[in-house]
């Protein structure tokens, strides 16, 4: 059937949130494919330097989310993919000997595991982030009579949507990695649980850290998506190429990204301080894992941290590694976007061709 014209956005043509759910799919799925290999070397380089060694836990970032890894002993005297040795001498000479040593698909090590939430949780996001903006836009659009979507409906959409998967996510993310840390059974999950809730009450205990996932992840969601629809009502592209998305999706996710680095510092130091304080605590009761806790690290809320840093650093503490934060998510927001645009394009297509079809005259 020969292409049909259609307006984005159109009531009649948008698509489900079925459609919306399988284009946030595949958009993250390449994203992680593409994106891990990155990690995973920066990981290899840093347990080569011994940075990563001597801590308890460190942080994987699949190009979906951050999820806080435990370092636990391999059944069988196995050495797990992040304690094999290597003599890399940088990034690229890490891809090369890994991929010739290892394999091709060692660039992709324990992406399996993460996935499994991960992708529910960018699901979640995405059409959540789509549905919000539709409803806004229609209820603001019937209020003043124009179809334009003003700025501030992405920016609320974004952070509304983040908000939404970030509260569902948090005590599954505390529950994978309790998990992955002890190897429990299914009995034993349930008994950490009941203990941890005992300890620190259901909201605080679940939801432990959600306030400075908050503080990081929503102004970023609600930033990425007001600068991306600007820069797609600025160039005048309401059905973006998916070089156009790509672009866009970089520059939206690089500002976000600078904008929030101060928060992102606070919560990478609070994720591997609960790691070391709340994975271990109570492990001598439950597994065989003996793990020394820190008795020095204490709990410190967002803003003195925050404060702390400033004060011992200045403003180049509170925008450390503001580079590779940025090398890091640029890419990732570029190929979600551009996918997920794709898939959106695709399925109103879809949708527009069988809206004709059904609605033909007898004299067509």
């Amino acid at each position: 059937m020969a292409s049909v014209h259609f307006e984005r956005d159109d009531p009649r043509f948008r698509i489900t949130p079925v459609q919306q759910m399988a284009a946030s799919c595949t958009g993250a799925l390449c994203t992680s494919v593409l994106v891990t290999p990155l990690d995973v070397v920066k990981i290899r380089l840093q347990a080569q330097q011994k940075a990563l060694l001597s801590n308890k836990c460190f942080l994987y970032c699949n190009g979906l989310m951050d999820h806080l890894c435990p370092c636990v002993a391999s059944p069988g005297g196995q050495t797990n993919w992040y304690h094999r040795n290597g003599q890399f001498t940088g990034t690229i000479d890490a891809f090369v000997k890994i991929s010739r040593a290892e394999g091709v698909q060692s660039l992709w090590s324990g992406l399996g595991p993460t996935l499994v939430l991960a992708l529910p949780a960018t699901v979640l996001y995405f059409v959540a982030y789509e549905q919000i903006r539709y409803r806004v836009k229609d209820i603001h659009s019937k209020r003043i009579g124009r179809i334009e979507q003003p700025f501030w409906i992405p920016l609320l959409a974004g952070a509304s949507a983040r908000v939404l998967s970030a509260t569902v996510v948090s005590p599954l993310e505390l529950i994978r990695t309790k998990m992955q840390s002890r190897k429990l059974t299914y009995r034993e999950i349930g008994s950490a649980l009941r203990s941890h809730i005992q300890s620190h009450g259901v909201v605080p205990g679940l939801w432990k850290g959600l306030g400075s996932t908050l503080l990081r992840d929503v102004p970023f969601s609600g930033i990425y998506w007001f600068n991306y629809e600007g820069l797609k009502s600025l160039c005048n592209q309401p059905s973006p190429a998916f070089g156009f998305s790509f672009a866009a999706g970089a520059i939206a996710g690089s500002i976000a990204a600078i904008c929030t680095t101060p928060f992102d510092v606070v919560k990478t130091h609070q994720q591997i301080e609960m790691g070391e304080k709340d994975l271990y605590a109570g492990s001598k009761k439950i597994s065989n894992v003996k793990q020394p806790v820190d008795k020095r690290l204490k709990s410190r809320s967002t803003i003195s941290m925050l404060r702390q840093i400033w004060q011992q650093n200045g403003v180049s503490g509170v925008f450390t590694g503001v580079v590779p934060r940025v090398a890091k998510v640029a890419p990732a927001c570029a190929i979600m976007v551009a996918t997920f645009e794709y898939g959106k394009g695709f399925f109103e297509r879809y949708n527009a061709e069988q809206y004709y079809q059904n609605h033909r005259t007898p004299f067509e």
